[in-house]
C-alpha cells in the first residue's frame, strides 16, 4: 500500500464488484462488426490517415486486409510499423489523430471509419504459426537499451530483427513503461501489456535485466565503453512539484504512483481510496486519475486546472469521459496552499481563481477552498536528474529539460541515442515513442554498418 495514504479507508465493493468498473472503455469488435466498420473505409489513395499517423501505419491497406478476411495480414502490416500496435491501438489517441483525419469524418455522414477499434481487432484476432518477424544474420554487434518502455522495447525489437544482440536495462520489475504502469486501468486491461512484451521478446536476440537504474546501479560511462552504442529510452521518471508547504504531508501524492499501484493491484479492495479528492491537472494522467478514484468508490471527485477547458492537454473525448464518470471539472482556478488538520494530513486545498491579462495567466487575489481526504498532482513529469548523473550523461546537450537530439536520434556524445518522452521536441505519445525507438534502431544499425565498412 501506499505510505502516504494508509490513513485512508478501503473501498466497501468487493474486488470483483471492482474489477467490473475496469473493463474495456470501448469494447472490442467482433467479426461482424470488424466486416461491417471496414466496408466502410475508401481506401484512399495517399490516405490521410497514414500520413498523420506517427507510427507510418498504412491504414488503408490494413482495413482492406480485415475486409478481405486477411487477418494476419492485416495485423502484420501494423506490426511491421509498429511493433507495439495492440497497446496503441487501445491508448492512442485516434480522435485527434487517424480518425479526425478520415474523410469520412467530413463528408454528410460525419463519422470516421473505426480506425484504432480495427487496429485492435487485428491484433487481438491475429493467429501466427510462428512470429511473424525473423531476425536477419548476425551482426555480432552488442547494443545496451536503458528503459523497457515503448521506445525502448520498440528499439531493442528493431535492432534484434536487424541482427544484433540488445541488453535492455529496466529499472522496475516489469517491462513495459507506461502501458504496465502508467496507462488507466480501463484503456489496457488485465495483463495485455505483459503478454504484448512477451510476443515481443520472442523474436530473440533481447536480454532483459530488471533492477537497473541508470545512475544508481548502472553508470552511462561504463555502458558506452562495454556495448557498440547505446539508446536511452528514459521516460519522463521524476513528478514535478507544486512548490507549496506541506506538499510532502499524507494524503498528497503524484497521481502516476497511485496508478501504478492500482495497475500492478491483486486486489482493488485493498486499495485506499479518500471520500473526497481533488486531482490537480489538465492532461490525460489527470484525466486517468480522477475517472478511477471514482470508480473505486471515492464519493466526490474534483479535477482543478489553471486554464479553461480548450487549453487542456487531455482531448474532448477525454474530458467527455470524465464528465462521464461524474467527475467535477473545475477550470481557472491555481493551487496555493495545502490545507492540514490537526494530524499533519491533508484536509482540502486553497485555490486562487486565475485570469488572463493579455496573454498572460495570472491570480485574481480571490481564493476558495475545496475539502478532501487526498489530493493528487498530475502536473507533468520531467526527468529524473539523478539519472544523467555521471560525467559521460552531463556532456550531453539538453533543450527545455530534455535530452536534445538529431534527426537520427543522435545525442550530443557519439554513440549514444535516445528516443520517447526523454527528448526534445516530443508530444509524450506512446505512438510517437515507439516511432522514435523504431527510427533510432534504424540509424544505430547504419551508423554500425558504416563503421564497420570504413574499418
Amino acid at each position: 500500500m501506499i505510505a502516504s495514504l494508509t490513513h485512508l479507508p478501503q473501498p466497501k465493493a468487493t474486488n470483483a464488484e471492482l474489477g467490473e468498473h475496469f473493463t474495456d472503455l470501448a469494447p472490442a469488435l467482433n467479426a461482424r462488426q470488424a466486416a461491417i466498420e471496414s466496408s466502410r473505409c475508401l481506401y484512399c489513395y495517399d490516405a490521410p490517415c497514414t500520413r498523420i499517423c506517427p507510427s507510418e501505419i498504412d491504414v488503408a491497406s490494413f482495413i482492406r486486409n480485415i475486409h478481405e478476411k486477411n487477418v494476419n495480414g492485416a495485423a502484420a502490416g501494423i506490426l511491421k510499423q509498429n511493433i507495439l500496435g495492440g497497446s496503441c491501438s487501445r491508448v492512442c489517441p485516434t480522435e485527434i489523430l487517424c480518425e479526425d483525419a478520415c474523410v469520412r469524418n467530413h463528408d454528410a455522414e460525419g463519422q470516421p471509419v473505426k480506425i484504432g477499434l480495427l487496429q485492435r481487432y487485428a491484433i487481438d484476432n491475429m493467429r501466427f504459426a510462428e512470429h511473424p518477424f525473423q531476425r536477419a544474420a548476425s551482426t555480432g554487434k552488442k547494443i545496451a537499451v536503458v528503459g523497457g518502455g515503448p521506445a525502448g522495447l520498440s528499439c531493442a525489437h528493431r535492432l534484434a530483427m536487424l541482427g544484433n544482440d540488445v541488453v535492455v536495462y529496466e529499472a522496475r520489475e516489469k517491462a513495459g513503461g507506461l502501458n504496465e504502469y502508467g496507462i488507466a486501468k480501463y484503456k489496457l486491461t488485465e495483463d495485455f501489456a505483459h503478454k504484448e512484451v512477451e510476443f515481443l521478446l520472442a523474436i530473440g536476440g533481447i536480454e532483459v535485466r530488471h533492477g537497473q537504474k541508470l545512475g544508481d546501479n548502472v553508470q552511462l560511462k561504463d555502458l558506452h565503453a562495454q556495448y557498440d552504442a547505446v539508446f536511452l529510452g528514459l521516460g519522463l521518471g521524476a513528478s514535478r512539484r507544486l512548490g507549496l508547504t506541506g506538499e510532502d504531508a499524507p494524503g498528497l501524492l503524484a497521481a502516476v504512483d497511485y496508478i501504478a499501484e492500482l495497475r500492478q493491484a491483486d486486489d482493488l479492495s485493498k486499495l485506499p481510496v479518500p471520500k473526497r479528492a481533488v486531482v490537480i491537472g489538465a492532461g490525460n494522467t489527470a484525466i486517468d486519475m480522477a475517472v478511477q478514484i471514482q470508480r473505486l468508490g471515492a464519493e466526490e471527485v474534483t479535477l482543478v486546472y489553471r486554464r479553461g477547458f480548450d487549453d487542456m492537454s487531455a482531448t474532448h473525448h477525454e474530458q467527455e469521459i470524465a464528465k462521464a464518470n461524474q467527475v467535477r471539472m473545475r477550470t481557472w482556478a491555481q493551487p496555493q496552499q495545502v490545507l492540514l488538520d490537526g494530524d499533519g494530513r491533508v484536509c482540502g486545498m486553497r485555490f486562487e481563481h486565475t485570469a488572463l491579462d493579455g496573454k498572460r495567466l495570472v491570480g485574481t487575489g480571490v481564493t476558495f477552498d475545496i475539502p478532501a481526504d487526498a489530493v493528487f498532482k498530475a502536473i507533468g513529469q520531467s526527468m529524473d536528474e539523478a539519472s544523467l548523473s555521471d560525467a559521460m550523461a552531463a556532456t550531453m546537450d539538453r533543450e527545455a529539460g530534455k535530452i536534445h537530439v538529431d534527426s537520427h536520434y543522435r545525442t550530443s556524445v557519439p554513440g549514444i541515442y535516445a528516443g520517447g518522452d526523454c527528448v526534445a521536441p516530443g508530444q509524450d505519445l506512446t505512438v510517437q515513442a515507439v516511432q522514435h525507438g523504431k527510427l533510432a534502431a534504424l540509424a544505430i544499425h547504419q551508423d554500425i554498418l558504416s563503421k564497420v565498412e570504413a574499418a
